[in-house]
């Protein structure tokens, strides 16, 4: 196919090369690019100008995307291979073509944790993360689970034992066996009953000298969250006309007398709090209670973040989830409810639980907070107190 002689406008060294499937459209040179047609076009700089518009370009986009790799492995396999994709379907399906196992039923999960990789968790996976392809029936929960219950078998680890890992680990090799002493370590060598700064110091590093207990500081981290919660329901005062905001904010503020009553209802990771006022075991531990639309956690996630500064750290990850949204529902509803009062008293206890308490709140891992909307709403009969029944006027008493 010949081409007409180069234009002023497609001076030599003016194109660029795109990336992805475009491959070299572009020249380097004075031709012209095969997809140029009209001489009074200028020169392409990037791939949006290309792409056209609407879902095509979404598609497109995607499929420009730099690939993510993975280290990946079936169950009871030491043998990994390198699968690298742009989706999570798509290295499933490589990692079933090159085990030669069925798709329908197969999934794939981080070999650390058991965390299940779904497309929405797929982007935030670290490149290179080891995964188990998994297929139906098979569970992996994670190679600390299995120290973890080999642990379990002494109440406290021998000294011995932990000594005797540190020496492995200093002659070790292999990444997959450092890997498995330095988490044996860690979990030996965890304080978790130890409560305060001196007798756990490491665990306290670079917190504020003011915190000199484990759960004084797990208090204020919940304290700080229900408090950002109540920062949000304030500033919702906006959605209401003028007319309707000092009963808005009246409101909020019997909302903040109750929680200031229950300290902020801080005692939900407060290891020592009554067993209703808590979300943890007397020990520490701290279950997923799952995605909102699910009864439990499929992967079983836990951590107690009172065993050593790294778990602390993790656990500020974790989510106080509001199964009915906080932003896109409680809070409209709530500026409605007293819009629309007209005469009616706004149920702002009713408010207070679905914005505050464990009735709307659950604890979840970071990977199983679905941040889709929930499309979940506020009953709309618990919205206004129920009118109070007529009192009933005694009969007058005739004298004899």
């Amino acid at each position: 196919m010949k081409f007409p002689a180069a234009t002023p406008a497609y001076k030599a060294g003016t194109h660029r090369r795109l990336p992805g499937l475009l491959g070299n459209v572009v020249s380097e040179g004075g031709a012209r690019p095969w997809f140029f047609r009209n001489p009074e076009w200028t020169p392409v700089r990037s791939a949006e100008q290309v792409l056209p518009a609407g879902p095509e370009s979404l598609r497109m986009s995607a499929v420009l995307r730099k690939p993510k790799t993975f280290k990946l492995r079936s169950l009871h396999s030491e043998k990994k291979f390198g699968v690298a994709g742009r989706s999570c379907e798509e290295v499933l399906r490589k990692g079933c073509q090159h085990l030669q196992l069925p798709v329908p039923g197969s999934r794939l999960c981080l070999y650390e944790d058991g965390t299940e990789l779904t497309g929405d968790y797929f982007r935030s996976a670290p490149d290179n993360s080891e995964l188990v392809l998994l297929t139906a029936g098979q569970t992996w929960q994670g190679f600390v689970s299995d120290i973890s219950r080999f642990l379990s078998v002494f109440q406290e680890p021998h000294a011995g034992v932990i000594q005797a890992a540190r020496q492995l680990l200093s002659d070790e090799k292999a990444p997959l066996r450092q890997k498995l002493l330095a988490d044996l370590l860690g979990t030996v060598s965890e304080n978790i009953t130890a409560e305060t700064r001196a007798e756990d110091p490491p665990w306290f590093e670079g917190l504020e000298s003011r915190f000199r207990s484990k759960s004084g500081y797990l208090r204020y981290s919940c304290e700080s969250r229900i408090r950002s919660y109540l920062r949000e329901v304030t500033s919702g005062a906006s959605l209401v006309g003028a007319e309707a905001r000092e009963e808005y904010l009246r409101l909020v503020g019997s909302m903040q007398q109750k929680l200031q009553a229950a300290q902020y209802n801080s005692s939900y990771f407060d290891r020592g709090a009554k067993a209703g006022r808590r979300l943890c075991t007397p020990e520490g531990w701290f279950s997923c209670q799952g995605p909102f639309d699910v009864d439990d956690c499929t992967s079983r996630h836990s951590i107690n973040p009172y065993s050593n500064r790294e778990s602390r750290v993790l656990f500020s990850t974790w989510n106080l989830d509001h199964v009915i949204e906080k932003k896109r529902a409680v809070v409209p509803a709530l500026a409605a409810a007293v819009h629309d009062a007209e005469g009616r008293e706004v149920d702002w206890e009713y408010f207070y639980r679905l914005l505050f308490t464990l009735e709307n709140l659950k604890l979840v891992h970071i990977a199983c907070h679905k941040k889709t909307t929930h499309k979940l709403h506020c009953d709309p009969s618990r919205v206004y107190c129920a009118p109070a029944a007529p009192r009933r006027k005694r009969p007058a008493r005739q004298r004899p």
